[in-house]
């Protein structure tokens, strides 16, 4: 398969798939648009405990696979918000690890699983849930990142501390834990929350600009509060 980037501020990856028999799988309603020779199949990839498990990290319960039937067809996944795609090649990173809704699609040789956090702290307050999202296997796959993306190759025992939202994606040989904000004053008036993510090295870290859950508690104020007659 080949695929290319389309558009800047919602983006889609377009794919090309060679030969019959490739394929993406990507959560229900992902696809954007597709020519003819496409066949779809939708199930819970893996089972239905792992389908629950997929919904807890942000996906969705079901899964779309689309394989074609000949050569030279095609199919898009469109971003859902403002932002850009990540290409991964997972094969080549070992594995990584991803915040939830962070997945976009993938081929089917790359595996999708839920994953736990290390630390009770980390999940109990980090502001992303106690469960993340493991990509594994071989092939491509593709990350929606809300904003622009920023990578950081951090060196061995190189500290990196981030707002939980602006966290995307790390190589598993990253150590991923939650601090404390230090100081009442900063807590109460910081703006920035309780806690922050720290991310240790070695490896890369994905990050972006936008968090979309801050953006979105911006837009609400703007929303007229409902009132009864």
């Amino acid at each position: 398969m080949k695929y290319q980037i389309l558009g800047t501020t919602m983006p889609a990856v377009e794919i090309l798939f060679e030969q019959s028999g490739e394929s993406m799988y990507t959560q229900t309603g992902g696809m954007a648009w597709m020519t003819e020779g496409i066949s779809m199949t939708t199930n819970a990839r893996g089972g239905l405990m792992k389908g629950i498990g997929r919904m807890f990290a942000g996906e969705s319960l079901f899964m779309a696979t689309y394989k074609a039937e000949q050569p030279g067809t095609q199919i898009a996944f469109a971003s859902t918000v403002a932002g850009s795609i990540l290409p991964v090649n997972v094969g080549e990173t070992g594995g990584i690890i991803c915040q939830k809704g962070a997945f976009l699609c993938a081929q089917e040789s790359v595996d999708l699983n839920v994953t736990f956090t290390k630390k009770a702290s980390a999940g109990l307050f980090g502001g992303e849930g106690f469960i993340l999202e493991e990509l594994s296997g071989s092939g491509m796959a593709f990350l929606e990142i809300d904003g622009d993306k920023v990578i950081k190759n951090l060196q061995a025992g190189e500290v990196l501390k981030v707002d939980t939202g602006n966290v995307v994606a790390f190589e598993k040989s990253v150590q991923y834990e939650i601090e404390t904000v230090k100081g009442f004053g900063n807590i109460m008036f910081g703006g920035e929350g309780l806690f922050l993510t720290r991310l240790t090295g070695p490896g890369k870290v994905v990050l972006q600009t936008q968090n979309v859950a801050e953006f979105a508690g911006r837009i609400a104020r703007y929303i007229p509060a409902a009132t009864t007659k």
